[in-house]
């Protein structure tokens, strides 16, 4: 099973930017995207064989969750019950047989950090709502969780810490995931890799000089380690400041 995630910031953007010959070429099982900034009605994508769902924001031209799966789930959950969270359309739950799918879209803490707190709360929601999955069937996370773990995940180590998306709450909060009971797969596959990055500013010249962050990840429940087969970063694909990232995975 293959699985895709990408946040595209605005799809429709993104599809005249390129989207659907890449959706057409990498084949996804499941295919999450973030960031889709629409509302219902804006776009037609004719995906054959996918079922789909879109989780949108109240807020016109805002944040916004879809997936696009082979598999019909067997059952779909917008939001965590957080009023707050289901206005901004930034979390997807698909339960199917083996696994709870669930895509995200972590909200930032803003350049001056007024919304950590905010950011902290939720946080905490989420990991509780994880392991909640968790305790019923493994979870696979996806999404653009907006923070760079490791230095080894950021280009601009001193000149970024302390800074959105790389505060040491922000990364605590990832860290302690981890330890109970969560896998960062692409680090399960590339523990030491430098230069991996998933997005890039759009300031001249920085995409291809590689100054970026690594803030899209495929979390996976500990249990699923055996099943996981192969984690990418496809940075060579455009249309967005972020790139696309894939996880295989064999649950037979």
């Amino acid at each position: 099973m293959r699985l895709v995630s990408w946040n595209v910031n605005g799809i429709r953007a993104c599809v005249r930017k390129g989207f659907l010959d890449y959706f057409e070429r990498v084949n996804a099982d499941i295919f999450c995207v973030q960031e889709t900034k629409l509302q219902a009605g804006q776009i037609d994508l004719q995906l054959e064989g996918y079922y789909q769902y879109w989780n949108y924001a109240v807020k016109k031209g805002y944040s916004g969750t879809a997936v696009f799966t082979k598999e019909e789930p067997l059952a779909v959950k917008y939001g965590v019950g957080d009023s707050e969270v289901e206005e901004e359309g930034r979390i997807l739950t698909l339960e199917f047989p083996q696994f709870f799918l669930v895509n995200v879209y972590t909200p930032n803490a803003q350049r001056d950090l007024a919304r950590l707190p905010f950011r902290l709360e939720w946080e905490e929601a989420m990991r509780a709502y994880l392991k909640q999955l968790d305790a019923k069937k493994p979870v696979i996370l996806c999404g653009d969780l907006n923070v760079a773990h490791e230095e080894i995940d950021i280009r601009n180590v001193k000149s970024n810490i302390g800074n959105s998306g790389f505060t040491f709450e922000e990364r605590g909060k990832m860290t302690k995931l981890l330890e109970e009971g969560f896998i960062d797969t692409y680090r399960h596959f590339h523990p030491e890799q430098e230069g991996a990055y998933t997005w890039w500013s759009y300031m001249n010249k920085v995409r291809e000089r590689n100054i970026g962050w690594r803030i899209d990840y495929f979390i996976a429940s500990e249990r699923l380690a055996p099943s996981l087969k192969k984690a990418e970063i496809h940075s060579q694909i455009l249309g967005s400041d972020h790139c696309p990232i894939a996880l295989e995975i064999d649950l037979d």
